[in-house]
């Protein structure tokens, strides 16, 4: 941080931590701690959008994974656990809403008539296509904060960071 810019939330956390455990290295927080505040806020301006199209985000993610797959639109519900990382039973819930709502149906597998096949209705994609359209220029809104070239200097450097902790194992703390 520049010398006599104003401190913000995490700086001032970290000048407190300083004084009180001069012993421990606080320098991550300034990372870390600022990407979950920003993590924080992004979300709250994200669920703004899901919410003017009633939508919770765990059911904006199951219509996008649907659509995503291309006609017809269709996926079997462990698939789309996969696609949106999320528990089964917890996908189970929102597909319940979802199918309640009119805009997904379920029916057994051709090929097996065990499994269930969650698909797309005419209204769920119409809705879906709406949504994910003002989602787009909400995040297009929210990375206009920063110039091209630091947005893309970010998401390099994220892109690194991300795939490094995806593919390390972690030491437990």
């Amino acid at each position: 941080m520049e010398h006599g810019e104003p401190m913000d939330h995490v700086a001032r956390i970290q000048a407190d931590w300083r004084r009180e455990r001069p012993d421990i290295d606080v320098t991550p927080q300034g990372v870390i701690g600022r990407l979950h505040r920003l993590a924080g806020r992004l979300t709250g301006e994200l669920c703004l959008v899901y919410d003017r199209h009633g939508l919770s985000e765990g059911e904006f993610d199951v219509l996008c994974a649907l659509r995503r797959a291309g006609e017809p639109y269709e996926r079997a519900p462990g698939e789309l656990a996969a696609h949106t990382m999320v528990t089964t039973g917890a996908m189970t819930k929102r597909i319940d809403r979802l199918e309640r709502a009119g805009l997904v149906t379920r029916r057994r597998s051709d090929d097996d008539q065990r499994g269930r096949i969650v698909a797309l209705t005419g209204p769920g994609r119409e809705l879906i296509d709406r949504a994910f359209t003002d989602h787009m220029r909400n995040e297009r809104r929210l990375l206009d904060a920063l110039t091209p070239a630091e947005a893309e200097t970010l998401e390099t450097l994220l892109t690194t960071w991300l795939s490094r902790v995806e593919d390390t194992p972690w030491d437990t703390p």
